[in-house]
């Protein structure tokens, strides 16, 4: 009797120097390497430490990076696309000089086809690089996901990066008993061990809340323990149906930034533009100042951004920028509408007469 004819693989080619679905379902296990955590303060002025190992200096480093951002803003077409330009060496962003090494990407929400559908697309004209490993599963990280990247690492000691998409899909569960916080910051703590033990960047991908916040890391979804586990936590926002976003940038290593970038959909690329970030936010501000004086023409800047809860002085500036374009019109005191919208009344005065031009009456009493 012949054999089974094996079934077809999927029209894409899994790249790396292994099968990605080989190495992630084989573990080799390992027995942890003793690290020494305790040190005198005279010791550790004595050492010589090595530069941090950066995937896309000056933004991702070693460590765990949480990359968060609403669903379908470009999160997952950031993460391929860093994945293809470290793999091959490229500018990260169009801008930034990387150094080449292998990237394995857990796309776990993906199928193959997709994969293949989206790397067309970035890649364009060049050719898909053999450093970078893409897989749709792996193990959740207490079942033996950690350990499953480990072995991944552990054959490619040149690796620069590892991307899990989404974080949701590897965290796995919390045990009986434990607090949300504990339970967020072990999820993470897992992940960050690889990546202590390796000196690499791991990029776990997750999502914000609905509602915004004045400060980006709270709109981390989950606890604090997130954000309070990872080295660094970057933020991507962007409007809807804008090009423009921003990547807002902490951690411990990483200077406190926000970077402009502009998404090319016909590309699947993140762009890096010129200039602070907020030159970049206009149109949106814009529009929301407008959305507010449609309803209420003839408010101040403070008043706009007490109801818009945009920040007084980009209101102010904005405000100001958009009476010089013509989008608004400016009122006596300050006040703006939009344009053809009637100016509100002021506060009638009373008329000046000869009966009471310069009529002091009770001013004596008022002022001594």
């Amino acid at each position: 009797m012949n054999a089974a004819t094996p079934e077809p693989r999927p029209n894409l080619h899994v790249v790396g120097p292994d099968d990605a679905a080989e190495v992630l379902s084989s573990p080799v296990r390992r027995e942890p390497a003793r690290i020494r955590t305790a040190w005198t303060a005279a010791d550790i002025m004595a050492m010589d430490f090595p530069e941090p190992k950066w995937a896309v200096p000056g933004i991702i480093c070693e460590g765990v990076n949480l990359l968060c951002g609403p669903p379908k803003v470009g999160k997952s077409w950031m993460s391929l696309a860093l994945g293809i330009d470290i793999a091959l060496g490229g500018k990260a962003f169009g801008t930034i000089d990387v150094q080449a090494g292998p990237v394995l990407y857990l796309a776990l929400e993906d199928t193959a086809r997709r994969l293949q559908t989206r790397l067309g697309k970035v890649l364009a004209d060049r050719k898909a690089p053999a450093g970078l490993t893409l897989a749709t599963s792996c193990p959740p990280l207490p079942q033996g996901g950690d350990e499953a990247i480990a072995a991944w690492l552990d054959r490619n000691r040149d690796a620069r990066m590892v991307i899990i998409d989404v974080f949701a899909k590897l965290r796995g569960m919390s045990a009986p008993g434990m607090s949300a916080y504990d339970a967020d910051y072990a999820a993470v703590g897992r992940a960050k061990k690889v990546a202590d033990q390796y000196s690499i960047a791991v990029i776990l991908v997750h999502h914000v809340r609905k509602a915004g916040s004045d400060d980006f890391l709270s709109e981390v979804s989950g606890t604090n323990g997130l954000a309070g586990a990872a080295d660094a936590t970057l933020v991507l926002k962007r409007a809807r149906n804008q090009g423009d976003g921003v990547l807002h940038v902490t951690g411990r290593d990483v200077d406190e930034s926000e970077y402009p970038l502009a998404f090319d959909p016909a590309k699947g690329a993140w762009r890096m533009l010129d200039g602070p970030a907020e030159d970049h936010q206009v149109s949106e501000t814009r529009a929301a100042i407008l959305r507010w004086l449609r309803a209420a023409p003839g408010s101040t800047p403070k008043a706009i951004a007490d109801g818009t809860q945009l920040d007084y002085e980009a209101v102010k500036k904005t405000c100001q920028r958009m009476l010089d374009a013509g989008q608004v019109a400016a009122d006596t005191g300050g006040r703006y509408r939009v344009p053809g919208v009637p100016a509100v009344p002021a506060v009638p005065q009373p008329a000046v007469t000869c009966e009471n031009d310069g009529d002091t009456q009770g001013q004596e009493e008022l002022w001594a």
